[in-house]
């Protein structure tokens, strides 16, 4: 699963990652994000024109469909496996018409170490950018009082270097896949799994200090790799 990960570049550099066209807000640092916090997420957005641009808002990470009738008895799904996306009717309309892409600079697993839990700090060579496939949808109460946008965050089986870590990990885009992720006109499952892979490049692992371990934590040193750790 993803529980906790990273989002600390600058707006622009978002921006320009993902070839986003305009956004509404401003983005702060954010070293342990976890469920229920404001996420930045890329979504397409059909223009006056008929055209299709890249658009970035925030979303409340904890996916919370449409169908639940009742928020207060459900669990939102911070995660999705892709099995179940592509099996499951719950998230066929997810799927076809509300998938996002979810900008992250690494993510953290734990890793049991002497019969304790280690934080494991993933991420990119040079901390690049990546972007894991979501989905999101739209809540709204019966009487209309309360409408509210969620997302989650889709994972696949491990990579060889996330193995000996988890065995699941985000479901990292690679460029092709975040266009066909993003592009409306493509709906059909079969062609959307192709982009749902264990991710093929190379990543880095590292422990990282426990202070992760607490939400209330957020800062720059979550992300350092331990000094003298083997």
């Amino acid at each position: 699963m993803c529980g906790r990960y990273t989002i600390s570049k600058t707006t622009e550099e978002i921006l320009e990652r993902f070839n986003v066209l305009k956004e509404i807000f401003e983005l702060t640092p954010n070293y342990n994000v976890a469920p229920s916090h404001m996420v930045p997420a890329v979504l397409s957005q059909t223009t006056e024109e008929k055209e299709n641009v890249r658009v970035m808002q925030t979303i409340k990470w904890g996916l919370v469909p449409f169908w639940v009738r009742d928020t207060r008895s459900h669990k939102p799904f911070i995660n999705t496996r892709v099995e179940t996306v592509l099996e499951k009717p719950s998230f066929k309309s997810s799927l076809a018409k509300k998938r996002c892409i979810i900008p992250a600079d690494g993510f953290y697993e734990w890793k049991t170490v002497e019969g304790k839990k280690q934080p494991i700090r993933i991420r990119l060579p040079g901390e690049e950018l990546m972007g894991f496939a979501g989905l999101y949808d739209d809540w709204h109460s019966a009487d209309g009082s309360v409408n509210i946008r969620t997302c989650a965050i889709i994972t696949v089986p491990c990579n060889e270097a996330m193995a000996p870590i988890h065995s699941r990990m985000p479901a990292i885009l690679t460029p092709e896949g975040e266009a066909a992720w993003l592009d409306p006109d493509t709906r059909d499952p079969k062609i959307l799994a192709q982009y749902l892979e264990p991710y093929k490049g190379v990543i880095e692992t590292f422990p990282v200090s426990t202070l992760v371990n607490s939400v209330k934590n957020n800062s720059k040193e979550c992300t350092l790799e331990m000094a003298n750790s083997s």
